[in-house]
């Protein structure tokens, strides 16, 4: 079978005899269909030959194919002047990216970052007043009132109450409660504790002030001291309230108040 010279830029290749420019074709090939010539041109071997501006291919090893087993050992160059070095539009995506992080990291300290819980004493709402005539000792059960607000996105939970009651710097009555209660976000949960008191054996007199009939209010000054511990996102906190109360130890009373 004849062949021919054909010169594509720099490169030469070696061409069936029937491909020649112009659509010349043979004679003795006319019986020949497209599907044979297809097979014909399979079969024919890649030749490169190399002009006096081109080099030869190293790694095709004169078959026009990379070895599939070089895939991941052979680098591709690009032209430094390729289209494909120069992105459209990097400063705005980079831009848009910056705030959009921005953004999200804001969003989410706004949200998630946590905030004091505001534990404000309610005060005595109700005072219920025993006497041990036998061992003349004054039994008092003092109910108290918190008022706890959640400034959070997220719940909180109130895990401990816990209150200690001084008169005369004496501890006269503690109370402990655990697991209170669950603040829902942005809200606010009253708590009421009661806190049994037992007033006598350090300090008899009070025993005959609070029983003299020819005083119609009996006042003493109490200290109470409490402490509320919460948590909330992994954190915990706690509370101290301290105040001084006036009580009426003659008698039942109930303290109104405007909520």
């Amino acid at each position: 079978m004849g062949t021919r010279w054909s010169r594509s830029e720099s490169t030469l290749l070696l061409l069936p005899e029937g491909q020649r420019r112009g659509g010349d074709k043979d004679p003795d090939n006319d019986s020949l269909d497209g599907h044979d010539r297809r097979e014909d041109i399979a079969e024919f071997p890649y030749v490169e030959f190399t002009g006096k501006d081109s080099i030869t291919c190293p790694t095709c090893q004169g078959t026009g194919r990379i070895p599939s087993d070089q895939v991941n050992e052979l680098v591709a160059l690009i032209p430094y002047n390729d289209q494909r070095l120069q992105p459209q539009r990097t400063k705005l995506y980079v831009g848009l990216s910056v705030v959009l992080c921005l953004l999200v990291s804001s969003f989410v300290a706004f949200f998630l970052f946590p905030r004091p819980v505001v534990v404000v004493d309610g005060g005595i709402r109700t005072v219920t007043v025993r006497f041990d005539d036998v061992n003349l000792n004054v039994l008092m059960n003092m109910t108290s009132t918190l008022n706890i607000s959640n400034p959070n996105f997220f719940s909180v939970l109130v895990q401990s109450v816990s209150c200690q009651v001084l008169y005369m710097k004496t501890v006269i009555g503690t109370q402990q409660l655990n697991n209170v209660t669950t603040i829902l976000p942005l809200s606010e949960s009253q708590v009421n504790y009661t806190v049994s008191v037992e007033i006598g054996s350090s300090a008899p007199y009070v025993y005959a002030f609070c029983t003299m009939p020819s005083i119609k209010v009996h006042n003493i000054v109490i200290l109470m001291q409490t402490s509320v511990k919460t948590s909330y996102m992994v954190r915990t906190s706690q509370n101290s309230l301290e105040a001084f109360r006036y009580i009426d130890c003659g008698s039942n009373t109930t303290y109104h108040q405007t909520l």
